[in-house]
């Protein structure tokens, strides 16, 4: 099973262009999309997801067309968006078994042990009599991939899942979202470069619609090796610096300011050479600088 995706675009009335020749080809596995808020990124999931219609272009899931043929591509499709809304005083069980209710499975035994497969699959199993409103965040999204996997779907989309999280919680969606990844696509779209890198072995970078990067993150860490450099600097100091280096990213350590600049030369004046790393990479793409 294979995602093909060409030439994807998409404005909005208000003049908002928020795909611009979007083209990727996405194979089983993890692919992590990655990109500022506003990059495009939920456009693109909800074209997919068959939530909204793209003015151009084509995805084509394994010899299905997803833009023309929407309800065959429901029957293997799994969404958690990034706004997940609940029924609050409906159990886990009952509002899992209405949904798949309403997915085609109205054999009763058949969909009594499905959910409760879902539920312990997700962890979720002990308190599946509890009010889906009463869960933590954490719980809620894994409530949400439960719902994903209703029917075994062959492509599963989940948009911004780990935000706000606590990382007990964080990790456990990842070993949830590993496990699924190993026998269909599933697409992470994020702006928190540690879930890609955690994630994913392939992922792209979009950007004002326009995708900047499409490959092996390996192959991304590549194309930097040895050209970002770091040091600390005063928080007086910091303009200076970037107007005199490309810095691609600030963070305060410790109290005073760390600088990633990116240069394909030996950078003096006190910088050292950095272990680059997915977000040097992201920030890099970003800028255009490689």
């Amino acid at each position: 099973m294979k995602l093909e995706i060409n030439n994807l675009s998409k404005q909005y009335s208000n003049g908002v262009r928020a795909l611009t020749d979007v083209s990727l080809t996405i194979d089983k596995g993890m692919f992590g999309l990655l990109g500022p808020n506003g990059a495009g990124k939920s456009t693109l999931m909800r074209i997919l997801a068959t939530l909204q219609d793209a003015d151009s272009g084509s995805a084509i899931l394994g010899g299905t067309d997803v833009l023309n043929n929407k309800d065959e591509v429901r029957k293997v499709l799994g969404y958690l968006p990034q706004e997940f809304g609940v029924y609050p005083r409906t159990s886990a069980i009952d509002l899992l078994d209405h949904l798949a209710l309403l997915k085609g499975f109205g054999n009763t035994k058949e969909r009594k042990e499905m959910v409760n497969y879902l539920l312990n699959k997700v962890n979720l199993f002990e308190i599946r009599k509890k009010a889906v409103g009463s869960y933590s965040g954490g719980m809620r999204q894994r409530f949400g991939i439960a719902q994903c996997l209703i029917g075994n779907p062959k492509l599963v989309i989940v948009d911004e899942p780990t935000a706000g999280l606590d990382p007990g919680e964080r990790n456990r969606f990842y070993n949830i979202l590993s496990e699924i990844g190993e026998n269909i696509i599933v697409i992470l779209s994020t702006h928190i470069v540690q879930d890609v890198r955690e994630l994913c072995t392939q992922m792209a970078i979009l950007d004002k619609g326009k995708v900047l990067f499409s490959g092996n993150t390996d192959d991304a860490l590549q194309q930097i090796k040895g050209k970002v450099w770091e040091r600390k600097v005063d928080k007086a100091e910091l303009s200076h610096f970037q107007n005199e280096y490309k810095i691609i990213s600030s963070k305060l350590v410790g109290g005073k300011p760390l600088i990633h600049a990116f240069s394909d030369k030996d950078l003096n004046n006190g910088f050292t050479k950095a272990e680059e790393n997915l977000e040097d990479v992201f920030f890099v793409k970003l800028n255009e600088l490689a």
